[in-house]
């Protein structure tokens, strides 16, 4: 399974510094927060809080919005189909190294066993 990169959902940026890095006003980040395509954290005075995985998630939405043109919907669609792959090939990581353990060839083992008796015994009632 991937190891998350330490300290990148640690929210310590304000949002005119999460702006600044992004390269986009504010006001964008206020309204990409509305619609639900970024969830900043909040200190106790309210204030946002941006993490470093927050940063990069805006970096994906601006180039989506400004170099490939898709608009906010496209956005959300295209984000969530990302996060699924990103799940997806994580199982398959996780699944690679229990087919590569020992209990698993145990199993395949067992398996082939199994197959090679059905087939003798099914060859046999021919």
């Amino acid at each position: 399974m991937a190891t998350e990169r330490e300290g990148w959902n640690q929210p310590c940026f304000v949002i005119s510094v999460a702006a600044r890095m992004v390269g986009l006003p504010a006001q964008s980040l206020r309204n990409y927060e509305r619609t639900g395509l970024v969830e900043p954290s909040r200190s106790h005075g309210n204030i946002r809080l941006y993490s470093r995985s927050d940063i990069e998630r805006l970096i994906r939405i601006k180039t989506l919005i400004n170099d490939m043109g898709v608009n906010l919907a496209g956005v959300e669609v295209a984000l969530r189909l990302l996060s699924q792959l990103h799940r997806m090939e994580e199982l398959v990581e996780t699944l690679r190294a229990e087919a590569a353990s020992p209990e698993s060839a145990k199993v395949s083992e067992f398996i082939s066993t199994e197959q090679s008796y059905l087939s003798l015994r099914n060859s046999d009632q021919e």
